[in-house]
């Protein structure tokens, strides 16, 4: 554990890692795989080993489903009350934990230590979001039928699966499970490999504040061993993924041959349109922000700018400069801002598309290739800006990275053009003073998300989701997302 001395973790978040390897959580207790297959989890930003997690069997998986769709029954019997209560002291006790939980997941998925504190507190606001939702949910609704006494009646599911990503672990956490286990379901959680320390510290916490064994369940293990085993469960009663599309379609199919409803949040290739009458230093600030944010590892991303001709230069130039000084570091340390990729196949795939963007025409304008942190062999990338035209790879597929591609355009009708040439469509921006215009073009792009003069912006209570090869299945942070939580059964009684 030389690693937690070097860092100066706080003692909690020591002692949690001193219980490696770390099991899986199921039932309310640990649960050890049998055969003892363990992954590694390593710090990105050192790139040393902090702890080891357990390589869960397909059995092992079943079980664990087996175990939540038990608990199923007197979780969704509970009044709504009751639940909701228990549910708001998970919160309570995850926010009082911030900086223990936000250490965690900056150590594990190599977030600025900051960033992961926002993180955790967007779970416990979503979490409480959700909760209060549910209460104002009419689960009997009555029909006007003539000759027919009808009504429809909302329940819970049963056991929900879901599988997370390692770029927002403990944050998509909760933009997952929350409106499921506020709408009465039991849930089993599959992290990334990468980073499921933070999943399984909230696994313990929920047990610690009373949260009913079987109702909140974390297995580990590798995506194509654990991860495969839960998309092709036939008991659990929905799904949902967040992820690449090629793994996405992988878990569809499989829910598919079991009818088992899912949910899809995959990739994106974002574009920001940049008009000429827009404060260019500070939209420069603002997109150069986004895509050094979580060191671009950020599905809706805007990765390609598009802008005006007229302040094309000028917009560059800001580009240049802030690129060039951003403090690359270790994520625990405070004066870092922004830190490593997330493993060293990651960095292989941003600097791959560095060098095949180059290798297609596309001018490198500022940065490229690996960063050097002094003290740490971690996966560090310099922020990158790329030019040129929009055929090229760098600007069509999904880097995952600190890469942005730009170009220039001319008219308005050019750009709504350029920004719906890709087969994603999670979320795009639109950036000029003409409110006309920016409802005009954030109305035309083709993406589940359209932001006028900003990016990245999650808002409880707005709809957030993808379409085309973005995902399916409808978005999160909405009355919509805890709906989808429910099913409805219609009552029917003939009169006379």
């Amino acid at each position: 554990m030389s690693v937690t001395l070097q860092l100066n973790l706080l003692p909690e978040v020591e002692a949690f890692l001193n219980q490696s390897p770390l099991a899986s959580f199921v039932g309310g207790k640990s649960f050890p795989n049998a055969d003892g297959n363990l992954v590694a989890t390593i710090d990105p930003g050192s790139g040393q080993q902090i702890a080891e997690i357990h390589d869960l069997s397909e059995a092992e998986i079943d079980r664990a489903v087996e175990i939540a769709d038990a608990a199923f029954p007197a979780w969704a019997a509970l009044p709504q009350q009751e639940r909701s209560s228990i549910l708001l002291k998970l919160a309570d006790a995850v926010e009082q934990r911030k900086p223990i939980i936000a250490q965690i997941e900056s150590l594990d998925a190599g977030k600025i230590e900051a960033q992961a504190a926002g993180d955790v507190q967007n779970f416990v606001d979503t979490l409480r979001y959700f909760v209060e939702l549910s209460g104002k949910v009419e689960k009997r609704t009555k029909l006007d039928v003539e000759g027919h006494e009808a009504w429809t009646v909302k329940q819970p599911w049963g056991a929900c699966a879901f599988i997370f990503p390692w770029n927002f672990p403990f944050l998509l956490i909760g933009w997952g499970i929350s409106p499921a286990l506020a709408a009465g379901n039991t849930v089993v959680i599959k992290p990334a490999e990468d980073t499921s320390l933070s999943a399984i510290y909230l696994a313990q916490l929920a047990k610690e504040v009373g949260v009913p064994d079987g109702v909140i369940n974390v297995v580990t293990g590798r995506g194509a061993t654990a991860g495969s085993a839960l998309s092709n469960n036939k008991q659990i009663k929905r799904m949902s993924f967040t992820g690449s599309p090629e793994v996405g379609r992988l878990v569809g199919e499989a829910c598919g041959r079991n009818l088992v409803p899912v949910k899809l949040e995959l990739g994106g290739k974002g574009a920001a349109l940049v008009f000429d009458d827009v404060d260019v230093k500070a939209t420069a600030e603002a997109l150069v922000g986004a895509i050094t944010f979580h060191t671009g590892q950020v599905c809706c991303d805007a990765t390609r700018w598009m802008v005006h001709q007229d302040v094309y230069d000028e917009f560059v130039a800001h580009c240049r400069d802030l690129m060039q000084n951003v403090k690359i570091g270790h994520p625990l340390d405070p004066e870092s801002q922004m830190g490593p990729v997330v493993n060293p196949k990651q960095c292989q795939r941003v600097l791959g598309y560095q060098a095949k963007g180059k290798a297609e025409g596309a001018e490198c304008l500022v940065g490229g290739g690996p960063a050097k942190v002094d003290g740490y062999e971690g996966n560090y990338v310099n922020p990158t800006l790329l030019a040129g035209s929009l055929d090229n790879v760098a600007a069509r597929e999904e880097i995952f990275g600190p890469v942005a591609y730009v170009t220039a355009f001319e008219s308005e009708e050019e750009a709504i053009a350029m920004a719906n040439d890709t087969d994603y469509g999670l979320a795009n921006s639109v950036w000029t003073n003409d409110k006309d215009r920016a409802d005009r073009v954030a109305e035309a792009m083709v993406a589940g998300n359209s932001w006028i003069n900003a990016h990245n912006v999650f808002v409880h209570g707005v709809p957030y989701g993808g379409i085309n090869k973005s995902g399916m299945g409808g978005g999160v942070l909405s009355v919509e997302t805890l709906m989808d939580y429910y099913r409805s059964t219609s009552v029917v009684r003939p009169l006379g």
